[in-house]
């Protein structure tokens, strides 16, 4: 018997009221001062499911729905146009955040965007945004990752045990949060899941394993196997997040006197292998402890290890995505400018 996560939305979306939706939107967005045009509003609806027969004689079903909001908006003209967004889903209609509120951020957050100004190179503490934070999770779950590790090619591969964040961090894979967008009763394999602490009291406690990385690795499965209609299992998450520390965000920027905000991060340049962390970003130079002009074209570098040994999260968590974090500071990355 597996418990009931009420993933399925008894109500169907129809499509004039997804296009209520993507109206409203646009409409909220437009009407912020200084947006000069839409870049293309969204509403969407769906069922999925699986069922999962094994030749171990399981057999398990269910069904999920998925609602969703997106909103981009652009300031500006020709080659001095800057654009920005936000986004809603969630497995219920009744859960997601309203049409007008999605496309009010998207408007303000591309205002506060104009105008955006270059930045010497230095080393400076770097604060994320929860849109990016998450990226910085999801970094870790993929050098944790049974597969990287029974490979060998993992920066994390011999760290198993080891303190790598601060005594206050926990990350935490949740598969049975009620209503969860990545939330399952049962993994690929049939293999019953639990909430799993990847990392407690800032130590590295877990992979994520199925059952053949398991087997290469000498351990037990954590019941992380997922797979497509066509592809072999291999381990993946389900509803990562990172617990929210004590201070807020405006008492986590406090005592910076120079430093990055970032809203946008853009491309890959991640090393899985050695740990080496660089990326390009966009978002806010802050100044005295406070968030003050915009800035663009810059990169960010540094190693995860030194990432997650500095990381101190603020309290403002949200479960809004798959995965999910509050504000973070991250104490010396390098960013690169003119």
């Amino acid at each position: 018997e597996f418990p009931d996560l009420d993933l399925l939305d008894p109500e169907t979306s129809s499509t004039s009221e997804l296009e209520r939706r993507a109206c409203e939107a646009e409409a909220a967005a437009l009407a912020v001062k200084g947006v000069t045009k839409s870049g293309g509003a969204s509403a969407s609806t769906g069922i999925g499911g699986m069922v999962l027969v094994t030749s171990t004689g399981f057999q398990g079903s269910y069904l999920r729905s998925s609602q969703g909001i997106s909103m981009t908006a652009i300031v500006g003209e020709g080659t001095s146009m800057e654009r920005d967004y936000d986004y809603a889903s969630a497995p219920h209609a009744a859960d997601l955040e309203s049409p007008g509120s999605v496309g009010r951020k998207a408007g303000e957050r591309t205002v506060a965007r104009a105008n955006p100004r270059k930045v010497q190179t230095c080393k400076v503490p770097v604060v994320f945004d929860p849109r990016v934070s998450g990226s910085l999770v999801g970094h870790l779950v993929g050098a944790v990752n049974g597969a990287s590790i029974a490979r060998k090619t993992s920066f994390l591969k011999d760290r198993l045990g080891e303190q790598l964040f601060a005594k206050n961090i926990r990350i935490i894979d949740d598969p049975l949060r009620v209503r969860g967008l990545r939330s399952q009763s049962f993994d690929a394999e049939g293999v019953r899941v639990k909430k799993l602490a990847i990392v407690d009291q800032g130590v590295l406690t877990s992979w994520l394993l199925d059952c053949a990385t398991a087997r290469e690795l000498g351990l037990v499965t954590t019941g992380h196997a997922h797979r497509g209609v066509s592809s072999s299992p291999s381990p993946g998450p389900y509803n990562l997040h990172l617990e929210a520390g004590e201070p807020t965000p405006a008492e986590l920027i406090s005592d910076i006197k120079q430093g990055f905000y970032v809203t946008d991060l853009i491309g890959s340049g991640v090393n899985g292998v050695t740990g080496d962390y660089s990326r390009g970003a966009s978002g806010f130079w802050i100044e005295n402890g406070e968030i003050t002009y915009p800035v663009s074209e810059v990169t960010i570098a540094g190693h995860l290890l030194q990432i997650f040994k500095t990381l101190a999260p603020a309290n403002d968590l949200e479960f809004r995505y798959g995965v999910n974090a509050p504000t973070v500071r991250i104490e010396g990355l390098t960013l690169g400018g003119r």
